[in-house]
Protein backbone atom coordinates (compact mmCIF):
# COMPACT_ATOMS: atom_id res chain seq x y z
CA UNK A 1 0.00 0.00 0.00
CA UNK A 2 1.67 3.78 -0.64
CA UNK A 3 2.10 5.56 2.25
CA UNK A 4 0.39 8.93 2.32
CA UNK A 5 2.36 11.88 2.42
CA UNK A 6 2.13 12.39 6.47
CA UNK A 7 4.18 8.75 6.55
CA UNK A 8 6.64 9.84 4.05
CA UNK A 9 7.20 13.19 6.02
CA UNK A 10 7.69 11.55 9.28
CA UNK A 11 9.87 8.70 7.67
CA UNK A 12 12.64 12.11 6.40
CA UNK A 13 11.75 13.03 10.34
CA UNK A 14 13.25 9.77 11.70
CA UNK A 15 15.96 9.94 9.60
CA UNK A 16 17.01 13.64 10.05
CA UNK A 17 17.14 12.45 13.48
CA UNK A 18 19.35 9.89 12.92
CA UNK A 19 21.81 12.15 11.36
CA UNK A 20 21.65 14.52 14.09
CA UNK A 21 22.09 12.12 16.75
CA UNK A 22 25.00 10.55 15.19
CA UNK A 23 26.49 13.77 14.12
CA UNK A 24 26.46 14.78 17.72
CA UNK A 25 28.36 11.10 18.80
CA UNK A 26 24.98 9.91 20.75
CA UNK A 27 24.87 6.93 18.12
CA UNK A 28 27.21 5.18 15.83
CA UNK A 29 27.62 5.54 12.67
CA UNK A 30 27.45 3.68 9.61
CA UNK A 31 30.70 3.83 8.62
CA UNK A 32 33.92 6.27 9.79
CA UNK A 33 37.13 6.42 7.76
CA UNK A 34 39.72 6.66 11.37
CA UNK A 35 42.76 9.07 11.00
CA UNK A 36 42.19 10.63 7.91
CA UNK A 37 43.82 13.31 6.10
CA UNK A 38 41.41 14.68 3.61
CA UNK A 39 41.02 17.69 1.09
CA UNK A 40 38.97 20.21 2.35
CA UNK A 41 37.62 21.98 -1.04
CA UNK A 42 36.30 25.33 0.85
CA UNK A 43 39.39 26.35 2.12
CA UNK A 44 41.54 24.74 -0.01
CA UNK A 45 43.88 22.74 2.53
CA UNK A 46 44.07 19.17 3.71
CA UNK A 47 42.67 18.97 7.39
CA UNK A 48 42.40 15.53 9.50
CA UNK A 49 39.74 13.77 11.71
CA UNK A 50 37.74 10.73 11.47
CA UNK A 51 34.55 11.47 9.09
CA UNK A 52 31.57 9.72 10.02
CA UNK A 53 28.43 8.71 7.63
CA UNK A 54 24.98 7.55 8.57
CA UNK A 55 22.26 7.44 5.79
CA UNK A 56 25.07 7.78 3.15
CA UNK A 57 25.47 11.18 3.85
CA UNK A 58 28.94 12.77 5.66
CA UNK A 59 27.61 13.95 9.20
CA UNK A 60 31.22 15.32 10.74
CA UNK A 61 34.51 14.90 10.14
CA UNK A 62 36.37 15.54 14.07
CA UNK A 63 38.08 13.21 16.05
CA UNK A 64 36.94 9.89 17.73
CA UNK A 65 33.71 9.19 15.96
CA UNK A 66 32.43 5.59 16.23
CA UNK A 67 31.32 3.06 13.31
CA UNK A 68 29.74 0.24 13.00
CA UNK A 69 32.51 -0.01 10.62
CA UNK A 70 35.74 1.45 11.04
CA UNK A 71 38.31 1.94 8.24
CA UNK A 72 41.56 3.15 8.78
CA UNK A 73 43.18 5.44 6.56
CA UNK A 74 46.49 7.01 8.36
CA UNK A 75 48.83 8.27 5.89
CA UNK A 76 46.07 8.55 2.93
CA UNK A 77 44.60 11.37 1.25
CA UNK A 78 40.65 10.91 1.10
CA UNK A 79 38.80 12.94 -1.50
CA UNK A 80 35.46 13.72 -2.96
CA UNK A 81 34.48 11.14 -5.40
CA UNK A 82 35.55 12.57 -9.08
CA UNK A 83 33.02 13.83 -11.81
CA UNK A 84 33.03 13.45 -15.20
CA UNK A 85 31.55 16.41 -16.71
CA UNK A 86 30.75 15.34 -19.78
CA UNK A 87 30.83 11.95 -21.79
CA UNK A 88 29.12 9.72 -24.25
CA UNK A 89 29.29 6.81 -22.50
CA UNK A 90 28.63 4.58 -25.98
CA UNK A 91 32.56 5.57 -26.82
CA UNK A 92 33.60 2.87 -24.63
CA UNK A 93 31.91 0.62 -26.93
CA UNK A 94 30.80 -1.20 -23.73
CA UNK A 95 27.64 -1.56 -22.05
CA UNK A 96 26.84 0.87 -19.43
CA UNK A 97 27.74 -1.58 -16.12
CA UNK A 98 31.15 -2.80 -18.22
CA UNK A 99 31.67 0.90 -18.20
CA UNK A 100 31.12 1.53 -14.29
CA UNK A 101 33.21 -1.69 -13.49
CA UNK A 102 36.15 0.41 -15.29
CA UNK A 103 35.53 3.71 -13.99
CA UNK A 104 35.08 3.15 -10.79
CA UNK A 105 38.90 1.98 -9.29
CA UNK A 106 39.81 5.08 -11.15
CA UNK A 107 37.85 7.06 -8.10
CA UNK A 108 35.09 8.21 -10.61
CA UNK A 109 31.59 8.38 -8.65
CA UNK A 110 29.56 10.45 -10.87
CA UNK A 111 29.62 11.18 -14.74
CA UNK A 112 27.29 13.21 -17.18
CA UNK A 113 26.59 11.85 -20.12
CA UNK A 114 24.82 12.74 -23.31
CA UNK A 115 23.35 10.02 -24.85
CA UNK A 116 24.04 12.07 -28.36
CA UNK A 117 25.30 8.64 -30.04
CA UNK A 118 22.59 6.10 -29.49
CA UNK A 119 19.72 8.77 -29.89
CA UNK A 120 20.95 9.44 -33.34
CA UNK A 121 20.77 5.76 -34.24
CA UNK A 122 17.69 4.77 -32.21
CA UNK A 123 15.96 8.25 -31.06
CA UNK A 124 14.09 7.92 -27.91
CA UNK A 125 14.37 4.31 -27.46
CA UNK A 126 18.06 5.02 -27.35
CA UNK A 127 17.72 7.30 -24.59
CA UNK A 128 14.90 5.05 -22.65
CA UNK A 129 17.82 2.43 -22.95
CA UNK A 130 20.56 4.33 -21.59
CA UNK A 131 18.78 5.62 -18.38
CA UNK A 132 17.68 2.26 -17.78
CA UNK A 133 21.09 0.56 -18.12
CA UNK A 134 22.20 3.38 -16.06
CA UNK A 135 20.09 2.44 -12.60
CA UNK A 136 21.29 1.02 -9.52
CA UNK A 137 25.13 1.05 -10.93
CA UNK A 138 27.50 2.09 -8.33
CA UNK A 139 28.37 5.34 -10.09
CA UNK A 140 25.83 8.29 -10.49
CA UNK A 141 25.29 8.54 -14.03
CA UNK A 142 23.31 12.06 -14.61
CA UNK A 143 21.99 12.67 -18.05
CA UNK A 144 21.68 16.13 -20.11
CA UNK A 145 19.47 15.66 -23.16
CA UNK A 146 20.80 15.37 -27.01
CA UNK A 147 20.05 18.69 -28.60
CA UNK A 148 20.97 18.00 -31.82
CA UNK A 149 19.78 15.15 -33.11
CA UNK A 150 20.63 14.97 -36.10
CA UNK A 151 23.49 17.73 -35.90
CA UNK A 152 22.73 19.32 -38.55
CA UNK A 153 19.96 19.22 -41.16
CA UNK A 154 23.16 18.43 -43.89
CA UNK A 155 23.06 14.60 -42.08
CA UNK A 156 21.10 11.38 -42.48
CA UNK A 157 20.59 10.15 -39.01
CA UNK A 158 18.09 7.11 -37.34
CA UNK A 159 15.64 9.21 -35.80
CA UNK A 160 15.45 12.97 -35.81
CA UNK A 161 14.15 14.22 -32.14
CA UNK A 162 12.74 17.73 -31.40
CA UNK A 163 11.93 19.47 -28.69
CA UNK A 164 8.31 17.54 -28.44
CA UNK A 165 10.85 14.59 -28.39
CA UNK A 166 12.36 15.57 -25.85
CA UNK A 167 10.52 17.65 -23.15
CA UNK A 168 9.07 14.89 -20.97
CA UNK A 169 12.76 13.67 -20.27
CA UNK A 170 13.68 16.78 -17.88
CA UNK A 171 11.45 15.58 -15.58
CA UNK A 172 13.39 12.75 -14.67
CA UNK A 173 15.19 12.82 -11.90
CA UNK A 174 18.81 11.94 -13.22
CA UNK A 175 18.30 14.14 -16.27
CA UNK A 176 20.45 18.12 -15.27
CA UNK A 177 19.72 19.55 -19.19
CA UNK A 178 20.39 19.88 -22.28
CA UNK A 179 23.64 18.62 -23.41
CA UNK A 180 26.17 20.49 -25.95
CA UNK A 181 24.58 22.81 -28.50
CA UNK A 182 26.44 21.75 -31.40
CA UNK A 183 24.78 23.38 -34.15
CA UNK A 184 25.92 27.17 -33.17
CA UNK A 185 25.49 28.01 -36.93
CA UNK A 186 21.79 27.51 -36.44
CA UNK A 187 21.84 29.28 -33.16
CA UNK A 188 23.72 32.52 -34.84
CA UNK A 189 21.50 31.96 -37.60
CA UNK A 190 18.07 32.26 -35.39
CA UNK A 191 17.03 29.02 -36.42
CA UNK A 192 13.75 28.52 -35.10
CA UNK A 193 14.00 24.43 -33.95
CA UNK A 194 17.12 24.92 -33.03
CA UNK A 195 16.53 27.60 -30.19
CA UNK A 196 12.88 25.94 -28.92
CA UNK A 197 15.60 23.36 -27.71
CA UNK A 198 16.52 25.96 -25.49
CA UNK A 199 13.85 27.53 -24.30
CA UNK A 200 12.17 24.41 -23.13
CA UNK A 201 14.96 23.62 -21.10
CA UNK A 202 15.20 26.39 -19.58
CA UNK A 203 11.34 26.52 -18.93
CA UNK A 204 12.35 23.72 -16.93
CA UNK A 205 15.18 25.79 -15.32
CA UNK A 206 17.79 23.44 -16.61
CA UNK A 207 21.12 23.94 -17.77
CA UNK A 208 22.32 24.48 -21.38
CA UNK A 209 26.22 22.95 -21.84
CA UNK A 210 27.51 24.29 -25.43
CA UNK A 211 29.92 22.77 -27.58
CA UNK A 212 31.33 25.72 -30.68
CA UNK A 213 34.90 25.42 -31.42
CA UNK A 214 36.88 28.40 -31.92
CA UNK A 215 33.73 30.76 -31.65
CA UNK A 216 34.60 34.83 -30.85
CA UNK A 217 33.53 38.18 -30.72
CA UNK A 218 29.74 38.72 -31.43
CA UNK A 219 29.15 35.23 -32.72
CA UNK A 220 30.32 33.91 -29.67
CA UNK A 221 28.36 36.74 -27.86
CA UNK A 222 25.07 35.64 -29.62
CA UNK A 223 25.84 31.89 -29.10
CA UNK A 224 25.79 32.66 -25.45
CA UNK A 225 23.25 35.61 -25.13
CA UNK A 226 20.75 32.15 -26.44
CA UNK A 227 21.56 30.69 -22.94
CA UNK A 228 24.24 28.21 -23.82
CA UNK A 229 26.97 28.47 -20.43
CA UNK A 230 29.54 26.00 -21.06
CA UNK A 231 32.32 24.78 -23.42
CA UNK A 232 34.40 21.53 -23.93
CA UNK A 233 35.58 22.58 -27.36
CA UNK A 234 38.14 24.88 -26.50
CA UNK A 235 41.70 24.06 -27.54
CA UNK A 236 43.87 27.11 -26.88
CA UNK A 237 43.91 29.67 -23.79
CA UNK A 238 43.08 32.29 -25.70
CA UNK A 239 40.18 31.28 -27.03
CA UNK A 240 39.12 29.56 -23.35
CA UNK A 241 39.85 32.58 -21.45
CA UNK A 242 37.56 35.04 -24.32
CA UNK A 243 34.97 32.32 -22.99
CA UNK A 244 35.46 32.26 -19.45
CA UNK A 245 35.49 36.04 -19.40
CA UNK A 246 32.23 36.20 -20.62
CA UNK A 247 30.81 33.89 -18.18
CA UNK A 248 31.17 30.37 -19.55
CA UNK A 249 32.27 27.86 -17.50
CA UNK A 250 34.73 25.27 -19.20
CA UNK A 251 35.06 21.56 -19.57
CA UNK A 252 38.59 21.07 -20.18
CA UNK A 253 38.64 17.92 -22.15
CA UNK A 254 41.18 14.88 -22.24
CA UNK A 255 40.02 11.89 -24.13
CA UNK A 256 41.02 9.67 -26.29
CA UNK A 257 40.77 11.39 -29.55
CA UNK A 258 41.04 15.51 -28.18
CA UNK A 259 43.55 15.84 -25.45
CA UNK A 260 43.44 19.87 -24.69
CA UNK A 261 44.71 19.53 -21.00
CA UNK A 262 47.93 20.86 -21.83
CA UNK A 263 47.22 23.65 -23.71
CA UNK A 264 44.44 25.03 -20.97
CA UNK A 265 46.54 24.16 -18.03
CA UNK A 266 47.08 27.79 -17.52
CA UNK A 267 43.20 27.84 -16.27
CA UNK A 268 44.05 25.40 -13.60
CA UNK A 269 44.95 28.78 -11.30
CA UNK A 270 42.79 30.48 -8.01
CA UNK A 271 41.95 32.97 -10.59
CA UNK A 272 40.41 30.77 -12.86
CA UNK A 273 40.34 27.07 -11.92
CA UNK A 274 36.35 27.63 -10.00
CA UNK A 275 35.02 28.04 -14.01
CA UNK A 276 36.80 24.91 -14.74
CA UNK A 277 35.49 21.49 -14.56
CA UNK A 278 37.50 17.87 -16.47
CA UNK A 279 35.48 16.06 -19.07
CA UNK A 280 36.69 13.13 -20.99
CA UNK A 281 33.94 13.19 -24.10
CA UNK A 282 34.80 10.23 -25.74
CA UNK A 283 36.56 7.36 -23.97
CA UNK A 284 38.11 4.18 -25.42
CA UNK A 285 38.22 0.81 -23.98
CA UNK A 286 41.70 1.16 -23.81
CA UNK A 287 42.41 4.36 -22.32
CA UNK A 288 40.01 3.05 -19.20
CA UNK A 289 41.77 -0.15 -18.56
CA UNK A 290 45.85 1.60 -19.31
CA UNK A 291 45.57 4.90 -18.44
CA UNK A 292 43.10 5.52 -16.15
CA UNK A 293 39.97 8.21 -16.24
CA UNK A 294 39.82 11.60 -14.56
CA UNK A 295 42.23 10.35 -12.04
CA UNK A 296 44.66 10.27 -14.88
CA UNK A 297 43.49 13.62 -15.77
CA UNK A 298 44.32 14.77 -12.22
CA UNK A 299 47.35 13.42 -12.25
CA UNK A 300 48.86 14.47 -15.66
CA UNK A 301 47.04 18.08 -14.00
CA UNK A 302 49.80 17.81 -11.56
CA UNK A 303 52.83 16.75 -13.71
CA UNK A 304 52.04 19.89 -15.64
CA UNK A 305 53.00 22.03 -12.38
CA UNK A 306 49.01 22.36 -11.72
CA UNK A 307 48.59 22.82 -7.44
CA UNK A 308 47.01 19.65 -6.54
CA UNK A 309 44.59 20.22 -4.46
CA UNK A 310 43.53 22.80 -6.99
CA UNK A 311 43.46 19.90 -9.07
CA UNK A 312 40.93 17.67 -7.00
CA UNK A 313 38.27 20.74 -6.60
CA UNK A 314 37.88 21.01 -10.67
CA UNK A 315 37.84 17.35 -10.67
CA UNK A 316 35.36 17.27 -7.93
CA UNK A 317 33.66 20.42 -6.27
CA UNK A 318 33.56 22.60 -9.16
CA UNK A 319 31.66 20.38 -11.55
CA UNK A 320 29.27 19.52 -8.65
CA UNK A 321 28.57 23.37 -8.25
CA UNK A 322 27.78 24.09 -12.30
CA UNK A 323 25.41 21.02 -12.31
CA UNK A 324 23.85 22.31 -9.36
CA UNK A 325 24.42 19.12 -7.53
CA UNK A 326 24.51 20.35 -4.36
CA UNK A 327 25.63 17.60 -1.88
CA UNK A 328 28.26 16.87 -4.29
CA UNK A 329 31.68 17.15 -4.64
CA UNK A 330 32.54 17.90 -1.00
CA UNK A 331 33.51 16.63 2.49
CA UNK A 332 31.21 17.86 4.92
CA UNK A 333 28.46 17.85 7.14
CA UNK A 334 25.17 16.76 4.92
CA UNK A 335 27.45 15.82 1.26
CA UNK A 336 26.94 12.25 0.27
CA UNK A 337 29.76 10.44 1.30
CA UNK A 338 31.26 9.88 -2.29
CA UNK A 339 35.08 9.42 -1.20
CA UNK A 340 38.13 8.41 -3.20
CA UNK A 341 40.78 7.21 -0.77
CA UNK A 342 44.39 7.99 -2.06
CA UNK A 343 47.84 6.38 -1.56
CA UNK A 344 49.30 10.52 -2.14
CA UNK A 345 48.98 13.37 -3.98
CA UNK A 346 51.58 12.68 -5.95
CA UNK A 347 50.91 9.64 -8.01
CA UNK A 348 47.50 10.21 -7.31
CA UNK A 349 46.63 6.20 -7.41
CA UNK A 350 42.86 5.04 -6.03
CA UNK A 351 43.20 2.72 -3.24
CA UNK A 352 39.65 2.81 -2.01
CA UNK A 353 36.50 4.44 -3.12
CA UNK A 354 33.05 4.42 -0.76
CA UNK A 355 29.39 5.70 -2.25
CA UNK A 356 27.13 7.08 -0.47
CA UNK A 357 29.04 5.31 2.47
CA UNK A 358 29.50 2.12 0.84
CA UNK A 359 32.43 0.56 -0.40
CA UNK A 360 32.48 -0.29 -3.66
CA UNK A 361 36.17 -1.03 -4.48
CA UNK A 362 38.10 -2.26 -2.01
CA UNK A 363 41.59 -1.58 -4.08
CA UNK A 364 40.67 -5.40 -5.97
CA UNK A 365 36.93 -5.80 -6.63
CA UNK A 366 34.34 -3.48 -7.66
CA UNK A 367 30.89 -4.34 -5.62
CA UNK A 368 27.86 -3.77 -8.10
CA UNK A 369 24.84 -5.55 -9.81
CA UNK A 370 24.30 -5.29 -13.18
CA UNK A 371 21.12 -3.64 -14.08
CA UNK A 372 18.25 -5.48 -16.08
CA UNK A 373 17.01 -4.11 -19.20
CA UNK A 374 13.59 -4.66 -20.32
CA UNK A 375 13.17 -6.98 -23.42
CA UNK A 376 11.40 -4.24 -25.08
CA UNK A 377 13.17 -1.54 -24.02
CA UNK A 378 16.78 -3.77 -25.65
CA UNK A 379 15.02 -4.94 -28.94
CA UNK A 380 14.93 -0.89 -29.54
CA UNK A 381 18.45 -0.95 -29.79
CA UNK A 382 19.42 -3.95 -32.05
CA UNK A 383 18.99 -5.01 -35.39
CA UNK A 384 19.84 -0.86 -36.49
CA UNK A 385 21.95 -1.88 -39.69
CA UNK A 386 19.36 -1.30 -43.12
CA UNK A 387 21.05 -0.55 -46.05
CA UNK A 388 21.67 -2.58 -49.45
CA UNK A 389 24.70 -4.12 -49.83
CA UNK A 390 27.97 -1.60 -50.96
CA UNK A 391 28.97 -2.04 -54.52
CA UNK A 392 32.21 -0.92 -56.41
CA UNK A 393 30.58 1.17 -58.70
CA UNK A 394 28.63 3.13 -55.89
CA UNK A 395 32.33 4.58 -54.92
CA UNK A 396 33.53 5.65 -58.46
CA UNK A 397 35.47 9.06 -57.89
CA UNK A 398 37.14 11.19 -59.91
CA UNK A 399 38.05 15.21 -59.39
CA UNK A 400 36.41 15.58 -55.74
CA UNK A 401 37.75 17.63 -52.44
CA UNK A 402 40.52 16.06 -50.09
CA UNK A 403 40.07 16.87 -46.45
CA UNK A 404 43.10 17.18 -44.64
CA UNK A 405 43.25 15.36 -40.99
CA UNK A 406 45.03 16.76 -37.87
CA UNK A 407 47.22 14.44 -35.56
CA UNK A 408 45.78 14.51 -32.15
CA UNK A 409 42.64 16.82 -33.00
CA UNK A 410 39.36 16.28 -34.22
CA UNK A 411 39.64 19.31 -36.97
CA UNK A 412 40.18 19.23 -40.02
CA UNK A 413 41.20 20.99 -42.89
CA UNK A 414 40.46 22.23 -46.51
CA UNK A 415 43.69 21.13 -48.68
CA UNK A 416 41.51 21.85 -52.03
CA UNK A 417 41.41 18.86 -54.33
CA UNK A 418 42.41 15.34 -55.26
CA UNK A 419 42.09 13.70 -58.30
CA UNK A 420 42.86 9.41 -57.54
CA UNK A 421 44.07 7.70 -54.05
CA UNK A 422 47.61 8.31 -54.12
CA UNK A 423 49.79 6.67 -51.18
CA UNK A 424 52.84 8.39 -51.69
CA UNK A 425 51.28 11.24 -51.37
CA UNK A 426 49.41 9.57 -48.22
CA UNK A 427 46.16 10.65 -50.28
CA UNK A 428 43.10 7.51 -49.87
CA UNK A 429 39.73 7.42 -50.39
CA UNK A 430 36.75 7.80 -47.52
CA UNK A 431 33.32 6.89 -47.75
CA UNK A 432 30.07 7.28 -45.82
CA UNK A 433 27.26 4.83 -46.77
CA UNK A 434 23.80 5.12 -45.27
CA UNK A 435 22.59 2.62 -42.74
CA UNK A 436 19.68 3.51 -41.53
CA UNK A 437 16.58 3.46 -43.60
CA UNK A 438 18.44 1.76 -46.62
CA UNK A 439 18.16 4.81 -48.53
CA UNK A 440 21.30 3.35 -50.31
CA UNK A 441 22.53 6.99 -50.01
CA UNK A 442 27.30 7.22 -50.01
CA UNK A 443 29.17 9.91 -50.83
CA UNK A 444 32.83 9.68 -51.09
CA UNK A 445 35.91 12.56 -50.93
CA UNK A 446 39.63 11.96 -51.04
CA UNK A 447 41.73 12.83 -47.33
CA UNK A 448 44.89 13.01 -45.87
CA UNK A 449 46.43 12.57 -43.06
CA UNK A 450 45.26 9.29 -42.26
CA UNK A 451 48.43 7.09 -43.25
CA UNK A 452 46.63 3.82 -44.71
CA UNK A 453 48.62 2.30 -47.26
CA UNK A 454 47.22 -0.93 -47.90
CA UNK A 455 43.27 -2.63 -47.80
CA UNK A 456 40.66 -0.53 -45.82
CA UNK A 457 39.49 0.66 -42.34
CA UNK A 458 35.39 1.14 -41.81
CA UNK A 459 33.22 1.50 -38.51
CA UNK A 460 29.44 1.70 -37.66
CA UNK A 461 30.98 4.44 -34.98
CA UNK A 462 30.81 7.48 -36.80
CA UNK A 463 30.02 11.06 -35.38
CA UNK A 464 27.29 11.78 -34.78
CA UNK A 465 24.82 9.98 -36.93
CA UNK A 466 26.95 6.82 -36.36
CA UNK A 467 26.74 5.64 -40.60
CA UNK A 468 29.07 3.58 -41.96
CA UNK A 469 32.42 5.29 -42.65
CA UNK A 470 35.68 3.63 -44.48
CA UNK A 471 38.74 5.24 -45.41
CA UNK A 472 40.80 2.61 -48.67
CA UNK A 473 43.22 2.23 -50.86
CA UNK A 474 41.28 0.46 -53.33
CA UNK A 475 37.31 -0.12 -53.57
CA UNK A 476 37.51 -3.44 -53.56
CA UNK A 477 38.75 -3.99 -49.62
CA UNK A 478 35.99 -1.04 -48.70
CA UNK A 479 33.22 -2.91 -49.93
CA UNK A 480 34.29 -5.86 -48.21
CA UNK A 481 34.62 -4.01 -45.05
CA UNK A 482 31.25 -2.00 -45.55
CA UNK A 483 29.55 -5.26 -45.92
CA UNK A 484 30.85 -6.90 -42.91
CA UNK A 485 29.85 -4.39 -40.97
CA UNK A 486 26.14 -4.65 -42.26
CA UNK A 487 26.60 -8.36 -41.97
CA UNK A 488 27.67 -7.96 -38.11
CA UNK A 489 25.10 -5.05 -37.34
CA UNK A 490 27.69 -2.88 -36.85
CA UNK A 491 31.30 -2.18 -35.75
CA UNK A 492 34.64 -2.33 -36.79
CA UNK A 493 36.81 -4.18 -39.07
CA UNK A 494 39.83 -4.33 -41.00
CA UNK A 495 40.22 -5.86 -45.02
CA UNK A 496 43.23 -6.48 -47.15
CA UNK A 497 42.58 -8.31 -49.91
CA UNK A 498 39.09 -8.90 -50.05
CA UNK A 499 39.09 -10.86 -46.38
CA UNK A 500 39.04 -9.35 -43.10
CA UNK A 501 41.83 -9.39 -40.77
CA UNK A 502 40.38 -8.19 -37.74
CA UNK A 503 36.95 -6.90 -36.31
CA UNK A 504 34.65 -5.64 -33.45
CA UNK A 505 30.89 -6.97 -33.39
CA UNK A 506 28.99 -3.97 -31.72
CA UNK A 507 25.28 -5.19 -32.19
CA UNK A 508 23.54 -2.22 -29.75
CA UNK A 509 23.09 0.28 -32.11
CA UNK A 510 26.47 -0.46 -34.12
CA UNK A 511 27.77 1.40 -31.17
CA UNK A 512 28.22 -1.12 -27.77
CA UNK A 513 28.54 -4.27 -26.90
CA UNK A 514 27.36 -6.00 -23.92
CA UNK A 515 30.65 -7.91 -23.96
CA UNK A 516 32.99 -7.71 -21.07
CA UNK A 517 35.88 -4.39 -21.62
CA UNK A 518 38.55 -6.83 -21.60
CA UNK A 519 37.24 -8.62 -24.45
CA UNK A 520 36.04 -5.62 -26.11
CA UNK A 521 39.46 -3.83 -25.82
CA UNK A 522 41.63 -6.99 -27.02
CA UNK A 523 39.26 -6.99 -30.19
CA UNK A 524 39.93 -3.47 -30.57
CA UNK A 525 43.51 -3.72 -30.19
CA UNK A 526 43.61 -6.45 -32.55
CA UNK A 527 41.57 -3.70 -35.36
CA UNK A 528 43.91 -1.12 -34.35
CA UNK A 529 46.93 -3.23 -34.42
CA UNK A 530 45.60 -4.34 -38.20
CA UNK A 531 44.97 -0.71 -39.43
CA UNK A 532 48.45 0.29 -38.14
CA UNK A 533 50.32 -2.38 -39.68
CA UNK A 534 48.60 -1.28 -43.12
CA UNK A 535 50.24 1.91 -42.54
CA UNK A 536 47.51 4.35 -40.63
CA UNK A 537 49.74 6.90 -38.95
CA UNK A 538 51.10 5.72 -35.06
CA UNK A 539 50.13 7.78 -32.34
CA UNK A 540 46.80 8.18 -32.97
CA UNK A 541 43.39 5.93 -32.96
CA UNK A 542 42.64 4.39 -36.46
CA UNK A 543 38.91 4.10 -35.81
CA UNK A 544 38.46 7.41 -33.04
CA UNK A 545 40.22 9.56 -35.74
CA UNK A 546 38.13 8.65 -38.67
CA UNK A 547 35.00 8.56 -36.82
CA UNK A 548 34.82 12.42 -36.20
CA UNK A 549 36.11 13.32 -39.99
CA UNK A 550 31.97 12.61 -40.59
CA UNK A 551 30.86 15.36 -37.68
CA UNK A 552 29.94 18.56 -39.87
CA UNK A 553 29.95 20.52 -36.64
CA UNK A 554 33.73 20.87 -36.24
CA UNK A 555 35.37 22.83 -38.86
CA UNK A 556 36.55 22.59 -41.14
CA UNK A 557 35.38 19.91 -44.07
CA UNK A 558 33.60 16.96 -43.19
CA UNK A 559 32.07 13.90 -44.96
CA UNK A 560 28.51 12.49 -44.91
CA UNK A 561 26.28 10.51 -46.64
CA UNK A 562 24.86 14.02 -48.64
CA UNK A 563 28.74 14.96 -49.72
CA UNK A 564 31.59 17.27 -48.39
CA UNK A 565 29.97 19.81 -46.19
CA UNK A 566 32.03 23.01 -45.31
CA UNK A 567 31.73 23.70 -41.65
CA UNK A 568 31.59 27.36 -41.78
CA UNK A 569 29.19 27.90 -43.87
CA UNK A 570 27.49 25.16 -43.22
CA UNK A 571 26.97 24.33 -47.35
CA UNK A 572 27.59 21.07 -50.10
CA UNK A 573 30.68 21.50 -51.59
CA UNK A 574 30.84 19.71 -55.40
Amino acid sequence: MAKTQAERIAAKVRRKQRLVRVALGQEKADLVLKNADYINVFSGEICHGDIAVANGLVVGMDAHYEGVVEVDVTGKIVAPGFIDAHIHLESSLVSPASFARAVVPHGTTTVITDPHEIANVCGTAGIDYMIGATAGLPLDVHFMLPSCVPATPLEENGAPLSWRDINAYFDHPRVLGLAEMMNYPGILMGDRQTIEKIVVSQAHHKKIDGHAPGLSGRALNAYMSAGVYSDHECDTPENALEKLRKGQFIMIREGTAAKNLEALTPLLTEQYAHRCMFATDDKHPGDLLNGGHIDAIVRKAIRLGVDPIIAIKVASHYAARYFLLNNKGAIAPGYLADFVVLDNLTDVNVEMVFKRGKRVYDGNDVVMEAPQIDPDILAGVTNTVHMPDLTEDRLALGDAPLIGLVPGQIVTENLGRASCVDVSRDIVKMTVCERHHATGHAASCYVQGYGLKRGAVATSVAHDSHNIIACGVNDRDMVCAVNRLKALGGGMAVVENGVVIAELPLPVAGLITDRPLEEVNALLEDCKRAAVERGTQRGIDPFMTMSFASLPVIPELRLTTRGVIDVNTQTLID
